[in-house]
């Protein structure tokens, strides 16, 4: 059974920076950095141009010195309130009332709480007491694009189902000045907070996207090209050199499943923002023209990779510029492990 997606609700926090801005901060807090005219360099080049945090960027939650305890509390507050807020728009937008839904999925990776942000919203939204829960966490970049497949699972396991989901990241959690290395000062620049949300039905509620066919892989013995770890200063993302080679070993895989599907040479592409080493991998592998990854690009400069809803910034662009009824597509994200999921799709006018 086809699993329609209203358009998504894509929110922010109202403290933008731009990449300058931060590129001070790094200054100010590193001049003797050994390597700072080298950070800065590389940072410049992330293809960022500003991005918006749940803080400013002088704060003790940002630049400051908080630790573990404080940082979690604060980024749960922060991304379950503007969960909800995401949340209520896109019930609005679908012309739904929270007594409509029949399942939830919610992804969440940059706080720590139990129960979760599916619980959270349940109470929030007062949504009915059996409604289905699915609860993602862990998953980083990746959690949009799952959260999607989930929910398409859903409507197919269940007919008449309508399934929220929502996603929501603080990551500015992990802007460490403690923390010197290149992979720390990159994510200071890459990362943007944020909080999205769609309705999945079988009954198509809007004009969009129709998924198709969900597909997920995990690179063989990938653990170690990006990972997390919780020190005494908070949440951290690291990553090694593999890293840079990972959508290039996962793509023939990637390959071989649109070739099955006759999705190769898609209409249009809703591709995770990640970074510049991501899309022009992506465009290489299968590709993709400039025109087609033009909302990934413009995604980034103007809001940073927003980790599990940068998906759904891609595919909200997507609507300002639909394609015609009936144009297949292709939508995909990378996350940690190293994972992949893509989704094939129609535009259905």
């Amino acid at each position: 059974m086809p699993a329609h997606v209203t358009r998504p609700a894509v929110e922010h926090p109202g403290n933008w920076v731009t990449t300058d801005d931060i590129c001070d901060n790094i200054t100010q807090h590193h001049l003797n950095h050994p390597k700072l005219g080298t950070v800065l360099r590389v940072v410049r080049n992330t293809g960022v141009e500003r991005r918006a945090l749940h803080h400013p960027l002088d704060s003790d939650q940002i630049s400051g010195a908080l630790g573990v305890a404080d940082r979690n509390q604060q980024a749960w507050a922060d991304a379950s309130s503007l969960a909800e807020t995401a949340a209520k728009r896109a019930l609005e937008e679908a012309g739904l009332q929270p007594r409509d839904l029949t399942a939830i999925v919610t992804s969440n990776t940059t706080s720590w709480a139990c129960p979760g942000l599916d619980v959270h919203l349940g109470e929030q939204l007062r949504l009915r007491p059996d409604v289905r829960r699915i609860a993602l966490a862990t998953l980083g970049c990746i959690g949009g694009a799952q959260a999607l497949t989930r929910a398409a699972d859903l409507v197919t396991a269940h007919p008449g189902a309508r399934v929220l989901v929502v996603v929501s990241e603080a990551l500015s959690t992990i802007y460490h000045h403690a923390d010197t290395s290149m992979e720390s000062m990159i994510y200071k620049v890459l990362f943007g907070d944020s909080a999205a949300a769609c309705i999945v039905t079988a009954d198509q509620l809007q004009p969009g996207m129709r998924i198709d066919d969900t597909w997920e892989h995990l690179l063989p013995n990938s653990r170690d090209r990006y990972w997390g770890r919780i020190d005494e200063a908070g949440i951290h993302f690291d990553s090694t050199r593999a890293a840079t080679t990972a959508p290039a070993d996962a793509m023939p895989a990637l390959v071989d499943w649109l070739k099955q599907r006759d999705a190769l040479t898609p209409d249009w592409a809703v591709i995770h923002a990640g970074g510049p080493a991501i899309l022009n991998a992506v465009q290489q592998g299968i590709g993709l023209t400039d025109a087609q990854l033009a909302h990934s690009w413009a995604s980034l400069a103007a809001v940073g990779n927003l980790g599990a809803a940068s998906v759904f910034d891609g595919l909200r662009r997507t609507h300002d510029t639909p394609s015609a009824d009936g144009a297949k597509g292709v939508m995909l994200a990378y996350g940690p492990g190293f994972t992949t999921t893509a989704l094939t799709g129609t535009w259905v006018g």
